[in-house]
């Protein structure tokens, strides 16, 4: 599959100017053991340009930024919390030796509705010049308040390959934290995917993706995702407490909770 696009400049020119987008689509769950449980919900999602934003902020006039709004982005809900959350990305991939994400910073991840957020998990997609990968970060918060990421580089990073990464965060009841993750991407301009699945010491336990239709970020566009599913960030919580009462009643085992790792990030 191709990169997140990125247009040629015209000579003279400085970076490309990138726009938010919006996408609908679903989230898809499948348990393989030790009982069947399976389910998916619709949903929307923010995909945004990070670099863009920062350059040219009154370019996306429909993205409600750090204030309140149907929809709306806080950069505090990202990363370490601080007020910009490309700035703590870019400390972190100097930090790695990543020093060829110059290109754009694609930001996938759950909006605020009506000032509420729960964003089980945000993917940063971090581009060269040229718009190849750099590097991804998987960013993970769970129920307890707790956040951890997975920084996934190297030489076979790339959209539809298969990225992994060792777990080391604690994210469900219903699973220990070993074994590893198995990541996918998959990108055209209209369409995304992120594949994440879950391995542990039996092999393949868990199967979940989030995709959706891309299109331009607009203010009705806003409208129609809200009014659509309008408390959708409270319904991914709510839906996590119900999918567990069905795990439970199916007899799957409870682990404890571990202490989380002591590194933010892991690769």
């Amino acid at each position: 599959m191709t990169a997140l696009p990125t247009p040629a400049a015209a000579p003279g020119a400085g970076p490309t100017l990138h726009k938010p987008q919006l996408g609908i689509g679903v989230v898809r769950h499948r348990r393989l053991r030790p009982a069947q449980h399976n389910f998916d919900y619709p949903t929307y999602f923010l995909m945004l340009p990070m670099r863009s934003l920062r350059r040219h902020p009154e370019s996306a006039p429909a993205l409600l930024r750090n204030r309140f709004g149907l929809l709306s982005f806080h950069d505090r809900d990202h990363g370490d919390g601080s007020a910009d959350a490309l700035a703590w990305l870019d400390a972190l991939l100097q930090a790695e030796g990543i020093h060829e994400a110059t290109g754009e910073v694609w930001l996938h991840t759950y909006p605020r509705v009506l000032g509420y957020a729960f964003k089980p998990v945000s993917f940063w997609h971090c581009q060269r010049a040229d718009g190849s990968l750099a590097a991804l970060v998987v960013e993970v918060n769970n129920t307890f308040g707790e956040r951890h990421c997975y920084l996934l580089a190297g030489p076979t990073l790339a959209y539809g390959r298969e990225l992994q990464a060792q777990k080391v965060f604690h994210v469900s009841p219903f699973c220990a934290v070993q074994g590893r993750y198995r990541f996918r991407f998959f990108h055209t301009p209209a369409h995304t995917v992120a594949r994440v699945d879950h391995d542990d010491d039996g092999g393949p336990l868990l199967q979940t993706s989030v995709s959706g239709r891309l299109q331009p970020l607009t203010a009705a566009a806003t409208r129609a995702a809200f009014f659509g599913m309008p408390l959708m960030t409270l319904g991914v919580l709510l839906r996590i407490h119900w999918q567990a009462i069905r795990l439970w009643r199916k007899r799957v085992p409870l682990f404890n909770k571990p202490e989380p790792p002591q590194a933010f990030t892991s690769r």
